[in-house]
């Protein structure tokens, strides 16, 4: 009988293939995760008006301008974190035959070191400046009819440079409070008595022939508070309460409530609603207020990108 002819086996390799890692994946691995985190954003707004010399509606050629620009830089690493922040918001309003007035004017420096004692509560030691860095008018009418600007504010003046220390609360991402039993505060107000006819003998708290006044021993209580709303809007707060034991009664604890919402038409484009709220015994019996209403641009930028 004819012998079958023996078939070739195939023979099955055991030896694992190795591919070529990607480039991506040897800089993660080469180069861990940074420990910072920024974000920063920028609006301006342009508001303007131009009427015909025959307009018979009534009103006046004017041109304004809002802008806000927001940066953070935090850092954590175990139970340590390092949170920084500037934000600054200048808006200004030129009428015909009235000339250049300025309408908000804001510069907030925070700094905070932070360290977990467990998953929501920090201890946190902190330094923030509050001020303008532009001269501020009250305008009025004299006895002749003719309008007048008195100077009440300038350049660092006044400047409020608080150091607080005591326990944070992080509610969640887009809401924390900072609870200070133990806060002091340093009012500069150069040149005081720049102010003193329209303000009175202490401008913002500050005795003639000095520049500055000191609040040592006192309580801050600071809230923040930074929600998205849907896909387009974003509500952002900030409460400040002072109260100086020195001096402690309910009419003289200071008040300050910075608020903003935002809402983007499209990427570039949104309306933004701004406005401050402030007690101050120092400088007002009554309560202040300033808002705007403007549209514009928008432009953000934050490393690591949030999570959808």
């Amino acid at each position: 009988m004819p012998v079958p002819p023996v078939l070739p086996v195939p023979i099955v390799s055991t030896i694992p293939v190795v591919t070529k890692p990607k480039l991506d994946t040897l800089i993660v691995i080469l180069r861990p995760p940074s420990p910072w985190k920024t974000a920063f954003k920028a609006t301006f707004n342009l508001n303007e008006s131009a009427l015909s010399s025959n307009w018979r509606g009534g009103g006046v050629n004017s041109i304004g301008l809002n802008a806000q620009l927001n940066q953070k830089a935090n850092f954590h690493r175990g139970r340590n974190s390092w949170d920084n922040e500037a934000d600054f918001l200048y808006a200004f309003v030129a009428n015909k035959d009235q000339g250049y007035r300025k309408s908000l004017d804001r510069l907030f420096l925070d700094t905070k070191y932070g360290s977990n004692i467990s998953t929501q509560w920090n201890m946190f030691a902190s330094l923030n400046l509050l001020t303008q860095f532009a001269p501020g008018f009250k305008y009025s009418t004299d006895a002749n009819g003719q309008q007048r600007a008195q100077k009440v504010s300038s350049a660092f003046a006044p400047a409020y440079i608080t150091a607080a220390y005591g326990m944070e609360y992080v509610a969640n991402k887009w809401f924390k409070i900072r609870l200070s039993p133990l806060a002091s505060r340093l009012t500069i107000v150069g040149r005081s008595e720049r102010f003193v006819d329209v303000l009175g003998e202490k401008p913002y708290g500050v005795t003639q022939g000095r520049s500055t006044h000191f609040e040592v021993l006192a309580g801050q209580i600071l809230a923040e508070l930074d929600k998205g709303l849907g896909s387009n809007m974003n509500l952002k707060a900030r409460y400040l309460l002072f109260a100086d034991y020195e001096k402690l009664a309910l009419r003289r604890v200071d008040h300050r409530l910075d608020a903003s919402f935002t809402a983007k038409v499209n990427r570039y484009i949104n309306v933004a609603i701004t406005g401050i709220l402030l007690y101050d015994y120092d400088q007002d019996r009554a309560v202040q207020y300033s808002q705007g209403l403007s549209l514009g641009l928008i432009y953000t930028r934050q490393n690591p990108q949030e999570k959808k």
